[in-house]
C-alpha cells in the first residue's frame, strides 16, 4: 500500500513541514514504497553546486518501483551518460514539477516511447519534452524503476520538487516524515579577520578555534581577543536516525550579544545561482583539506538567495575594550539544534602578524578580467569569471602553463590557447590540451582545434600542457565470443575503455542495422537488450565502432548466432 506524505505534523523527533513557505503539505506522495532513509538531503554542499533534492536509499539495490507523486503528465525525459542518467520530469496541475533521477528504466509505456526516439536518432542519449496529452499519469502510477545511472555513486532515487519557475525546493517542506532525533554535528570553527586592520589573537589570517564540549550538548570556543571587522565559518553536518550518512544541515543562524547577524536557510534556490556555492564555502580550504567551511558572512558579488535577517553582511565589528558573545545555532529540519558560543574580548594590538597573501605580476580585477601570453600560450580570463580581485601565480615553461593553484574558484569559463603551428597536421590530429593532475598525469580537457591553434575552456586553475594520444580504445566482449551461439542471452555486453583522452562516441550495428547500446561509464560497459527486437536473424554480424576524444578509432567485429 502506497504511503502518502504526511500532512503537517508537530511530532517530536520527526521531520515535519515547517511553516516557512506557502506549500501544499498533503499533495505529494512518497515516490517509493520502502521505509524511507536518506543518503542526501536538500541543499547539501556538493562540488560546485547545492544538492537539489533528496537522495532516497533503495536498500542497496536497483529495480524498486518508482511511482508518480501526484497526477500530471510527463513533461520531460532526459537520458544521459552522466548527471541524472535516466531522468523523468512530471508536471503537476498545481504548478510544481517532480523529478526522478538515476533510474534503471521507465515504465513499459514510457520505455517504448523513449526507445522509439533513441532508434530514430540512433543515439542512447536523448532529451524530449512531451506535450500534456502524450503521457498523462495518475497519482501513484508506476513510472519507472530505481537505478544507478548517470553520476550516481550507488543505487538510490534522486527526488526533487520544483516550483513554477523550475527552482528546486526542499521536499521536506511538503510533509515528508522521517525520524530524526539527532542534533547536527559540529566538527570545526574558524574565524576570519576581514577589515583592513582587523586581527584576531594578534594575527590577520584565518584561524581555527578550539571547541570545548559542554554538558548541555553545546560548544564553547576558546576565548579570543580581536579588533575590527571579523567573520566566522563553521563545518557542520547532520545525521538522520535511519542512516549514518553525513547530510547537509537545514538552517544556520548567527548573532552577537543577542542581535542577529545572519540566517542561512536551505529551502529553495535557482540553478542559475547554484555554482555560487563556491562563495558560501572557503573554496581554497576545501580543495586543500577536503572539508567545507560554511562562511557566515557574505562577500561582495555573492548573490545567493539563501540568506536572510542579515546585518552588516554577517560580519561582527569588534570594538576595543568591549566584550561580545557570538553565537551560532545550527538546526536540522526536525528542529534539533546545536549551539556554539564564542566569547570575544575587544583588544586593539599594534604588533599584528600580517596575512601572507602574495602579490604577483599577474593581477586580475574581477570586474574587467585579464589576458596573459608567452611561449605561444595565451590565457584569457573574461570579466566576472572570478568572484574577487586576485593575484595569480602564472608561469610559462616550454609547452606548459602553470596557472595558479586550484584554490580560487572560477565562476565562468576561462580560455587557454596553444599555438601548435610547429606540428604537422597529422601530429595535431592525435594531440589535445591536458590538465595535469596532482600526480603530474595528463587528463583530457575539452579541446577545440582551429588549424594551428588549440583552445580549451575551463573552470579550474592548475597546470595545462599539450598531450598526445596515439592509442585507440580497447574493446572486449563480456558475455559472448566470436562464432558462439547465445540464444540464452538476454543481452549483449561489451567493455570499452580508453587510457588517455577518453571515449567520445560509439555506434553498433547488427547485420547493418543500428542497435541501441546503453553506456555505463562507471563500469566501462555497453549493453544491448535483445528485448528491443532488432536482432531477429539466426546468424548475426556485429560491428562496433568506438572513437576516443582525438579521433583514434577501434572497429570491433564479431559473429554470433541466435534461435
Amino acid at each position: 500500500m502506497k504511503r502518502i506524505l504526511a500532512p503537517l505534523l508537530f511530532l517530536t523527533g520527526f521531520v515535519v513541514s515547517a511553516q516557512v513557505a506557502n506549500v501544499p503539505t498533503n499533495y505529494f506522495d512518497d515516490p517509493l514504497q520502502v521505509p524511507l532513509a536518506l543518503a542526501g538531503t536538500f541543499g547539501e554542499l556538493r562540488s560546485n553546486h547545492f544538492h537539489s533534492g533528496l537522495d532516497i536509499k533503495t536498500q542497496q539495490r536497483e529495480g524498486l518501483p518508482v511511482y508518480s507523486s501526484a497526477e500530471g503528465y510527463v513533461s520531460r525525459i532526459n537520458v544521459s551518460h552522466y548527471g541524472y542518467g535516466k531522468a523523468l520530469y512530471i508536471q503537476h496541475p498545481n504548478g510544481y514539477t517532480t523529478v526522478y533521477g538515476h533510474l534503471k528504466n521507465f515504465s513499459p509505456e514510457i520505455e517504448a516511447y523513449i526507445k522509439k526516439l533513441q532508434y530514430q536518432n540512433e543515439s542512447y542519449e536523448v532529451e524530449v519534452y512531451p506535450t500534456a496529452s502524450e503521457i498523462p499519469v495518475e497519482r501513484g502510477e508506476l513510472v519507472a524503476s530505481s537505478g544507478n545511472t548517470g553520476g550516481s555513486g550507488g543505487p538510490h532515487l534522486h527526488f526533487e520538487i520544483r516550483d513554477g519557475e523550475q527552482r528546486p525546493m526542499n521536499p521536506l517542506m511538503f510533509g515528508i516524515e522521517l525520524e530524526d532525533t539527532r542534533a547536527p554535528i559540529v566538527s570545526a570553527l574558524f574565524v576570519y579577520p576581514a577589515g583592513e586592520e582587523a586581527h584576531v589573537n594578534g594575527s590577520a589570517s584565518r584561524q581555527k578555534l578550539r571547541l570545548i564540549p559542554q554538558q548541555d550538548g553545546s560548544f564553547r570556543a576558546e576565548k579570543i581577543d580581536a579588533c575590527g571587522e571579523i567573520g566566522f565559518g563553521i563545518t557542520a553536518v547532520d545525521q538522520l536516525n535511519a542512516a549514518p550518512n553525513q547530510n547537509g544541515v537545514y538552517k544556520i543562524e548567527s548573532s552577537a550579544n543577542g542581535e542577529k547577524l545572519l540566517q542561512v536557510n536551505f529551502e529553495k534556490f535557482s540553478f542559475a545561482e547554484t555554482r555560487h556555492l563556491n562563495q558560501l564555502i572557503d573554496y581554497g580550504y576545501y580543495t586543500q583539506n577536503n572539508s567545507r567551511i560554511q562562511k557566515l558572512f557574505v562577500e561582495p558579488s555573492n548573490p545567493l538567495s539563501i540568506y536572510s535577517d542579515m546585518k552588516n553582511e554577517g560580519y561582527l565589528n569588534v570594538q576595543d575594550s568591549l566584550s561580545y558573545n557570538y553565537t551560532i545555532k545550527i538546526s536540522d529540519f526536525a528542529g534539533n539544534e546545536r549551539i556554539v558560543h564564542v566569547p570575544i574580548e575587544g583588544k586593539h594590538r599594534n604588533d599584528i602578524k600580517e596575512d601572507p597573501s602574495k602579490i604577483t605580476d599577474f593581477f586580475v580585477p574581477a570586474s574587467t578580467g585579464a589576458q596573459f601570453e608567452s611561449n605561444g600560450i595565451d590565457v584569457y580570463i573574461p570579466e566576472n569569471s572570478l568572484y574577487q580581485d586576485a593575484y595569480l601565480d602564472v608561469s610559462f615553461e616550454g609547452e606548459k602553463v602553470s596557472l595558479h593553484e586550484d584554490v580560487i574558484p572560477i565562476h565562468s569559463n576561462i580560455t587557454i590557447g596553444f599555438d601548435v603551428s610547429k606540428y604537422t597536421p597529422e601530429d595535431r590530429e592525435q594531440m589535445f590540451i591536458a590538465r595535469l593532475n596532482k600526480w603530474g598525469n595528463p587528463q583530457y580537457s575539452g579541446t577545440t582545434k582551429d588549424g594551428e591553434r588549440f583552445t580549451t575552456k575551463t573552470r579550474t586553475f592548475g597546470n595545462y600542457t599539450l598531450g598526445r594520444d596515439v592509442k585507440a580504445p580497447t574493446v572486449t566482449p563480456v558475455n559472448f565470443r566470436d562464432g558462439q551461439w547465445i540464444s540464452g542471452n538476454k543481452d549483449l555486453k561489451i567493455k570499452i575503455s580508453d587510457d588517455l583522452s577518453g571515449i567520445n562516441s560509439y555506434k553498433a550495428t547488427v547485420n547493418g542495422k543500428f542497435i541501441l547500446m546503453e553506456y555505463e561509464y562507471k563500469k566501462n560497459l555497453l549493453t544491448h537488450d535483445f528485448a528491443d527486437g532488432v536482432v531477429t536473424d539466426t546468424e548475426n554480424h556485429l560491428k562496433l565502432e568506438v572513437i576516443d576524444n582525438v579521433g583514434n578509432t577501434t572497429i570491433f567485429e564479431s559473429t554470433f548466432f541466435r534461435k
